[in-house]
This record gives C-alpha cells, structure tokens and sequence, in this order.
C-alpha cells in the first residue's frame, strides 16, 4: 500500500500459477478473480490490471486467447481493466495479473487488531484445493467441478464492501494458507488466540468426501506440517482427520474471513443483505494465541 493523497492509497498486488482446470476461458477467470482479491482484502477496489504470462513456444495460442478473455471479463466485472502486460516463454503455461487498486486508509481492512469476542465470518466455503487436486486426477465429477469453478470465479468484491459498511476493521482472504492459517496469521496480528468450530465451516460440494478418500498433494502438506507441526493450529480430539484437512487445504481465490466487533454486528448484517453476500459464522477471537479447533 502505498499512501498517495490524504484519503486515497494505492495497493499493488501480484499472483499467477499455471492453471488449475482444463477449460482456459475459466482458468483465465479464475487467476483474475484470485489476484484482484487482495485488493478486496484490504478493502479496496481494482483500478486496471497488468497480465503476466507464460507460455510455450510449441502451444497453440488459441487457449490463451480463452485464457485472456476470461480474465478481461472478469476484470470488467470488477469495474477495472486490463491495460496491458507481459510474455515470456516457458515449459509449463501461467497466468496472472499485477492488480492495481485504492484504499482508502482511513477505512482499510487489515489483518488485525481483533478484539476478544470479536466473531469470525467466513464468505466462501472450503475446499478447492481438495476438488482441483481431484479434478487433475480425474476424480472430480462435473457437478463438482461446476461448483468449484463458480466459487472460485466469483469476487470478493461485494464482502469488501460489506465490511467497509459495517465498519469492520479487520479481514483477510483465505488463501494458499487454508483457513486455519490465515485465521492464524489473524490471530498473530493482534496478539491473541482465535476458535473456530469445524462444525459451523462449509465444504464445497464434494470436498468432503474427497478429504475422506484421502487425496493429499504438497501444499496441503506444508500447512499441516507448519502449522500443525510447529503448534500454531491445535486440533480437538472429536475433529477427524478429513475435517483436518479440508481446514488445511489450500484456497485458491477463496472468501474473505472477516472479523466483526459485537458493536458491529447489525451493520454487518444489514451490509451483507445489501450486497448479496453469502457468509458464515465460524468462531471467535479468544485469550491466548495459534488457532483452536473444535
């Protein structure tokens, strides 16, 4: 971020990975949608967007028209444009964007500080990570895949301006860390524990029953092994192994996981009805600190 007049900053962001389903016009869709959501994470709007792409030299570059015209769409959809961007070539296609956006500061959304009995919302349910990983093995049917594309295309937007209503102070989105980690990185932020209750977390269509049949794949791993590992997420003894690990499954483009003061909770409300947004209490700030799962 970047302070640029009294009211008005600049947020300046950047992702991109190869794609993550076979269909190029909503693997374009869903790296904008993914990349704009920082923007979104601090409370912002996209202003334009710069593509970043990668791509082999023996590669029709008829999938990459799809893929950027997915993202373009996407980017109009935000009330943004993308002005430009760069190419080089490589073994393996990626895409992204370099996101531009405005906050202003005096409303931003940050990561912490939370209050105790500050509640937690979570805006998308869970699971991508799980389904995608499935899908790539050939394992993820297309209802499923429908789902999952749908969530994942879909913006933040309206859960940005939903806070700024309701004059929340601290989000997130949830993102390569899971939901437990970046509810840990909340947690950190204010120098206080967080509790979630797995029971109250929604799963994506399928995700459950693929977390189940045990699909793992390397950055689920990591989490687990960081955040589990090293003690800063502690599971309770009733939460099974799959509901493990559908909270550490890495998102991509995932909701917000927004922290609302009790003060707050009818203009929270109010916020989300008006902006059409979908989301779901999922625990709390308490003493302490790292996450505890229920």
């Amino acid at each position: 971020m970047y302070l640029v007049a009294d009211g008005v900053a600049i947020v300046e962001t950047v992702d991109f990975f190869p794609p993550i389903v076979d269909d190029a016009y909503a693997a374009g869709a869903i790296a904008a949608a993914n990349a704009m959501s920082d923007v979104y994470a601090m409370g912002g709007e996209v202003l334009f967007a710069l593509n970043i792409v990668a791509w082999p030299d023996d590669l029709s570059f008829d999938p990459l028209e799809r893929l950027i015209a997915g993202a373009v769409d996407k980017a109009a959809e935000a009330g943004a444009v993308i002005a430009g961007g760069h190419t080089v070539i490589d073994s393996e296609p990626k895409f992204g964007l370099a996101v531009t956006g405005r906050v202003d500061p005096r409303h931003m959304l940050m990561k912490g500080p939370l209050a105790i009995g500050d509640a937690l919302w979570l805006t998308k349910p869970i699971g991508t990570g799980l389904l995608t990983t499935a899908h790539k093995l050939g394992k993820c049917s297309p209802e499923d895949l429908a789902s999952v594309v749908a969530s994942m295309v879909a913006l933040n937007r309206g859960a940005a301006r939903a806070a700024a209503a309701a004059g929340v102070h601290a989000a997130t989105d949830v993102t390569g860390f899971g939901l437990v980690g970046h509810a840990n990185e909340m947690a950190v932020a204010s120098g206080l524990g967080m509790r979630i209750d797995s029971t109250a977390v929604p799963w994506l269509p399928g995700a459950r029953a693929h977390a189940e049949h045990g699909i793992s794949f390397g950055g689920l791993e990591r989490n687990a092994a960081y955040y589990v590992g090293e003690g800063h997420v502690r599971f309770g003894a009733d939460v099974d192994e799959p509901t493990q690990r559908l909270l550490l499954d890495p998102q991509t483009s995932g909701g917000l996981l927004v922290a609302v003061p009790a003060a707050h909770a009818e203009a929270w409300d109010r916020a989300r009805e008006t902006n059409s947004v979908e989301a779901w209490r999922i625990g709390e700030a308490i003493p302490g600190h790292g996450v505890t799962v229920a």
